[in-house]
């Protein structure tokens, strides 16, 4: 009888938190065709060499370093690839974004940045 209570409360806690969640699906449709597409840099197309890996390390350790960055902000993905440091994902506001350009800017000073950052939209 004890297990059967404790196996329906735990049914029950699942069936409510999975309820609480949003109705709405998300649907990264467009992302992810985006990203099949070739046009755009994703974290495959990051070169293996030892400097580029270096340049991606120093940057993601002045990002995780910034205390002013949210958890988003550092989550980023930061590619690497010959002279050019693309910066891609979610940021919760427009100073994270010119931050962390700012950040791979200082650390990587001889590369180019390509800042695809983007700004999550206040639901």
């Amino acid at each position: 009888m004890k297990k059967i209570t404790v196996s329906l409360l735990c049914l029950s806690a699942f069936s409510v938190s999975a309820m609480a969640q949003d109705g709405v699906p998300a649907d990264n449709t467009a992302k992810n065709q985006r990203d099949r597409s070739g046009d755009t840099q994703t974290s495959g197309d990051q070169s293996n060499n030892s400097p580029d890996l270096q340049t991606t390390a120093a940057i993601r350790r002045a990002v995780m370093a910034d205390g002013s960055l949210s958890m988003t902000a550092k989550n980023v993905k930061i590619i690497t690839a010959g002279d050019t440091v693309t910066l891609r994902g979610p940021v919760n506001t427009a100073e994270e974004k010119t931050k962390i350009e700012q950040l791979a800017q200082s650390v990587a000073s001889n590369v180019k940045i390509d800042n695809q950052l983007e700004v999550k939209s206040a639901k």
